[in-house]
C-alpha cells in the first residue's frame, strides 16, 4: 500500500511555495490566464496530455494508466474574489482589490501536488484521472462553461471528486457527509418603482423609500413564517439597497433591494421565489409603487453520492487514524459550482479543516483577512491521491 501522508509531506515546502505565489497574484473570473498557463506547464512537466481555453481559461489534463478501468474526475477551482485583502503577511496579495479570500490557491497547489504524486505510479494504474482546473467559481458560471466545452465527455467520467479548505473546521478535521453539503445559491434584485419629488411635499409623490423598510422586514419573515421550518434548510439575506437619487432633498423614483436566499433543495427554492415574489409586490402595491423583481439561480446544491461517499471514508483510513477527525455531519449554506458536474457525475466533496485560532487564522471565507493554516496543503494531497487511487491502483 502506497503511504500517501509521506508522500505528500516530501511536498510540504513545494506545496506552500505555490500556494503563496499564487496567492501574491490573484486572477478573477476568466481572468486567470497566469494561474492556468502554471498549471498548464506543470501539467505537461509530468507527460499528461493538456488542453487549455476549455470554459474560457480553464485547463484539463489526462493521466493514463497502462491498463483500462474507471475514468475519475477531479476538480479543482482556480479564481479569486475582488477584495482588499488586510493581512500583513510576506505572501499577500499584490494586486489592488483581488484577493484569494476563499482557498482556491490552495485548491490549485494541492492539485497540482496530487497530480506529481499520482503520476508516479501510471504503470499501475488501471483507467485514467481527468484532472480539471476550473475558472470562475464564484458565482460566474465557470463549471457550466467547462460543461458546455465538453469537460464531461471523451471520456465520460465515472466519479467526480472534489475538495474544499475550510476555516469553519479546525485543522486536522475532515468533512466527509453524505448527501446535500452545499446549498444551491439563488440572488434576486427588486426594483421598487414609484414617482419621485421633492422631499419637502412627500404628498405629491409616490414614495418607493416608504416600502423599504417593510419590504424587508418582510422578505426576512418568508423564511419561518411562510415556509416550514422543518421542510429543509433555508437562509435568505439582504446584501444591499440603494436609491435613484443622492440627494438629501430627493425622493427618489426607485430603490433598489437585493439580496441571496440559499437552499439545499429544489423545490425549497423554487417556493422561496414564488413567496419573494408574491411579498415584494404586495409590500410595493400596499403605498402605491410597483415592483420588478429577478432572480436567477447561481448553482444547485452539491450532493454526495452516498456510495461513493462510504467508499472514500474507507480510503481515508490510510490518511486518517483517529475515526473522530472525520465529521459526517460536516454542511454548510454556502454553494460551489461543482454541483453542476457532480449532478452529471456522481462524487463527493469534502472538506479538509484549515483553521488554527492558536496562530489567528479563524476568519471566515470571504472575509479581507481569511487565510488558511498551511497544514492542510500536504493533508489535502494525501486525502485525494487516497481517494484517487482506491478507483484507479487496483488491489
Amino acid at each position: 500500500m502506497i503511504d500517501f501522508k509521506a508522500e505528500a509531506e516530501c511536498l510540504r515546502e513545494e506545496l506552500i511555495t505555490r500556494r503563496r505565489d499564487l496567492h501574491q497574484h490573484p486572477e478573477l473570473a476568466f481572468e486567470e490566464v497566469r494561474t492556468a498557463g502554471i498549471v498548464a506547464e506543470e501539467l505537461r512537466k509530468l507527460g499528461m496530455e493538456v488542453q487549455t481555453g476549455v470554459g474560457k481559461t480553464g485547463v484539463v489534463a489526462m493521466l493514463e494508466g497502462d491498463t483500462e478501468g474507471p475514468t475519475v474526475l477531479y476538480r479543482a477551482d482556480m479564481d479569486a474574489l475582488p477584495i482588499q485583502e488586510e493581512n500583513d503577511t510576506e505572501y499577500k496579495s499584490t494586486v489592488p482589490g483581488k484577493m484569494h479570500a476563499c482557498g482556491h490557491d490552495g485548491h490549485v497547489a494541492i492539485a497540482l501536488g496530487v497530480a506529481k504524486i499520482m503520476s508516479k505510479y501510471r504503470e499501475k494504474m488501471a483507467g485514467r484521472i481527468k484532472f480539471v482546473f476550473q475558472p470562475g467559481e464564484e458565482g460566474a458560471g465557470g463549471a457550466l462553461a467547462m460543461i458546455k466545452d465538453g469537460v464531461l465527455d471523451d471520456p465520460e467520467p465515472d466519479v467526480s471528486l472534489g475538495l474544499h479548505l475550510w476555516t469553519p473546521l479546525a485543522m486536522g478535521i475532515v468533512g466527509v457527509a453524505e448527501g446535500a453539503v452545499m446549498s444551491g445559491s439563488s440572488i434576486f434584485n427588486i426594483v421598487i418603482r414609484g414617482r419621485g419629488g421633492h422631499a419637502a411635499l412627500p404628498y405629491t409623490t409616490i414614495d418607493p423609500v416608504s416600502a423599504t423598510g417593510p419590504l424587508i422586514s418582510a422578505l426576512h419573515t418568508i423564511v419561518g413564517r411562510r415556509m416550514d421550518a422543518m421542510a429543509g434548510a433555508v437562509v435568505l439575506s439582504i446584501t444591499g439597497v440603494r436609491t435613484s437619487s443622492h440627494g438629501f432633498n430627493i425622493i427618489p423614483e426607485n430603490v433598489e433591494v437585493r439580496g441571496t436566499f440559499r437552499s439545499f433543495n429544489a423545490y425549497t427554492s423554487e417556493l422561496l421565489e414564488q413567496h419573494i415574489r408574491e411579498v415584494a409586490r404586495a409590500v410595493a402595491s400596499s403605498v402605491g409603487c410597483e415592483a420588478d423583481v429577478t432572480i436567477r439561480h447561481l448553482t444547485i446544491p452539491v450532493v454526495n453520492d452516498p456510495i461513493v461517499t462510504a467508499r472514500i471514508r474507507r480510503a481515508f483510513t490510510q490518511v486518517i487514524t483517529d475515526p473522530t477527525c472525520l465529521d459526517t455531519n460536516a454542511r454548510t449554506m454556502a454553494s460551489e459550482d461543482m454541483s453542476y458536474m457532480m449532478d452529471e457525475i456522481p462524487g463527493m466533496y469534502f472538506f479538509v479543516g484549515a483553521s488554527n485560532k492558536d496562530h489567528g487564522i479563524m476568519y471566515g471565507h470571504h472575509h479581507p483577512r481569511f487565510d488558511i493554516d498551511e497544514n492542510a496543503l500536504p493533508l489535502g494531497v494525501a486525502l485525494m491521491s487516497a481517494a484517487l487511487s482506491d478507483y484507479v491502483i487496483p488491489g
